[in-house]
């Protein structure tokens, strides 16, 4: 399950609907081992593609070197998908090289609401898993925990709270 800080999400679908109709690509940090996303690291799509992105790779290297410094590492890869649902692509599932990393993927194709899901990838095989929001002040047991794909219900998902 991820485990994310509401501020974070809010700043990641900001980057996303920015960088529409290209797909918005971006990290976020966390202490080593903790599997707690703390820092929100937006990058370039040096692809500037509405279907697909991939991070600059001077950018890369310079923000790994960074998270080495500070003894953390990617908890999150996250980028949008402009014209489809937040499901990985064959592309994403291919390019996917942390395996200790939560996939999160938000959906801009419909402007008024925002799909976010989260998935592990590893060695090719994609498994959704819930996000749990969590709001900074509130009693981390009043959580909200979602999981989007296991359910035949359609859902709309707001994290904007509009």
């Amino acid at each position: 399950m991820l485990s994310i800080d509401r501020s974070i999400v809010e700043a990641i679908v900001a980057h996303a609907r920015r960088d529409h109709p290209d797909e918005a690509c971006g990290v976020v940090a966390g202490p080593a081992g903790s599997d707690t996303p703390t820092r929100h690291i937006p990058m370039d799509n040096a692809a500037r593609s509405m279907t697909f992105y991939e991070f600059d790779s001077m950018e890369q290297l310079r923000v790994w070197r960074e998270m080495d410094d500070r003894d953390e590492e990617p908890v999150v890869i996250y980028h949008s998908h402009t014209a489809t649902e937040a499901y990985p692509s064959r592309t994403d599932v291919s390019f996917a090289g942390e395996p200790g990393a939560h996939y999160l993927l938000v959906s801009t194709r419909d402007a008024d609401t925002e799909e976010i899901r989260s998935f592990r990838i590893v060695d090719g095989v994609v498994t959704e898993e819930p996000v749990r929001i969590r709001d900074a002040g509130v009693d981390p047991h009043a959580v909200q925990s979602y999981m989007f794909g296991q359910s035949p219900a359609e859902v709309d998902y707001e994290c904007s709270g509009r």
